[in-house]
């Protein structure tokens, strides 16, 4: 090849390098070759690597594995390109309230619920009674989380876990530790580590449990004696109410009441927002600057509360909405069981989607007229 040639063709090359984006672009290009051709082929054999068979000495030591049956599953893992991507979207703003809201809170949403309710209230009725959990929020989390059992994901957990375990560097120890978990619990219920199905994050059944969450709290609420949070609907409604108990729910407290400011604090109660909920204060210091509550729970929890906004869409704002850097928004008093459900999901918006739809379900339920019950729900199809 001659000089002159040999430069035009460089040349080239990094014009072509420049419109894919710089030099770093290419091992980005690489990796996500090799990532889409390890989906499409089933490719990514984990049970020959070192770090994992590192982790399968670690469980052999520490619990008692069969060695040769942890490798066997190992190699039939698959790493999930598509899992690594969706967790590493880009932050984007969350939404808002009225943007939110709209999905959990239609009339399909709100039908199913009741129909689910009516469907398993023996095991509602008696979480409620055991736990104080009332049979509403219960609906409305499993409704939330899955549509009742509608979507509960579609990855191998087992997939899920190896990948975000060993693949994704940044969270690995953390996945490391639900993968443990989830291969106990396999164990313990006799359920091979390759069927189970859930979220890309792993999270499993109806409620949405991680693995570490399914052995704390789970429970086998229709004593067939194993737990099954896919198609046993009593599994999954005593499982949801003991987590809330064990998180704090305060047996015949509200959730929530609508907020009164005062004209002359609503600035101050507004400063005191952070992402749109404030920090927690003794009720007797937030009337002192102006802020009450709608209506007051009898007795009245010890606990502080806090004060939450939601923003309202613009065309539907009621008269005694607040408004907030020029939007309307609704301002709550929020009391220990809003963080109760927070405990669930960190988020100020599904906590109120899960309390909104549980009194949209409770409103629904109490003006159906009484009728048999049917159980279709009850052990659900899978």
């Amino acid at each position: 090849m001659n000089p002159t040639h040999r430069r035009r063709l460089l040349a080239r090359s990094l014009a072509l390098l420049a419109a894919l984006g710089g030099p770093a672009t290419l091992p980005r290009l690489a990796l996500a070759r090799s990532r889409r051709a390890a989906d499409a082929t089933g490719l990514g054999d984990y049970g020959n690597r070192r770090d994992v068979l590192h982790f399968v000495d670690e469980l052999v030591t520490a619990d008692g594995f069969s060695r040769a049956k942890l490798v066997h599953a190992f190699r039939k893992a698959r790493f999930r390109a598509a899992i690594v991507e969706a967790m590493d979207r880009p932050l984007v703003a969350p939404p808002k309230w009225y943007e939110y809201a709209p999905r959990f809170l239609n009339a399909g949403r709100i039908g199913g619920g009741v129909e689910f309710w009516r469907a398993n209230e023996p095991a509602l009725s008696r979480a409620e009674a055991q736990f104080g959990v009332p049979a509403e929020i219960v609906v409305a989390i499993l409704g939330v989380e899955t549509y009742w059992g509608r979507n509960t994901g579609g990855y191998r957990v087992l997939d899920a876990l190896s990948t975000l375990a060993f693949d994704y560097p940044r969270r690995a120890a953390y996945f490391r530790g639900q993968l443990r978990e989830f291969l106990l619990f396999a164990r313990e219920q006799g359920l091979p580590p390759l069927t189970p199905l859930g979220s890309y994050a792993g999270a499993m059944g109806l409620p949405q449990f991680m693995p570490g969450n399914v052995r704390r709290y789970a429970l086998d609420y229709d004593g067939d004696g194993k737990i099954d949070l896919w198609r046993s609907a009593a599994d999954s409604i005593g499982s949801v109410a003991n987590y809330l108990a064990r998180h704090d729910w305060l047996r015949g407290q509200p959730v929530w009441s609508r907020a009164i400011v005062a004209e002359s604090a609503k600035d101050a109660a507004l400063a005191r927002l952070d992402g749109g909920v404030s920090e927690r204060r003794p009720l007797d210091a937030w009337n002192a600057d102006g802020v009450g509550a709608e209506r007051m729970p009898v007795p009245m929890a010890p606990q502080p509360v806090g004060l939450l906004m939601l923003e309202e869409d613009p065309v539907a704002a009621g008269p005694d909405d607040e408004t907030t850097t020029g939007e309307p928004a609704s301002l709550w008093i929020v009391f220990p069981n809003f963080y109760a459900i927070t405990r669930y999901n960190r988020s100020r918006l599904y906590a109120a989607a899960v309390t909104r739809l549980a009194e949209e379900l409770r409103a629904a339920q109490d003006a159906l007229p009484p009728r048999a019950m049917n159980q279709g729900f009850g052990r659900l199809r899978g």
